[in-house]
């Protein structure tokens, strides 16, 4: 049984757009490792920016700073 996840930032990722990033992980696992789709998890977790770090800052830090 195949686990994915993915992290992302908490940006307002639409629904669809979390759908498609689910049916797309899966359906590389099927297309290159042969796995069965049934049994495929993909979890997405949205992360705050001000929990993301980068080079030794949040990435809030870094937007603001225009990096």
């Amino acid at each position: 049984m195949p686990y994915v996840n993915i992290k992302i930032t908490r940006e307002g990722a639409t629904i669809e757009q979390k759908a498609a990033l689910i049916k797309g992980a899966t359906q590389l696992l099927v297309d290159v490792l042969g796995k069965n789709p049934a049994t495929t998890v993909v979890v997405i977790d949205e992360v705050d920016t001000d929990n993301w770090g980068i080079g030794g800052e949040s990435v809030t830090l870094r937007r603001k700073a225009g990096k």
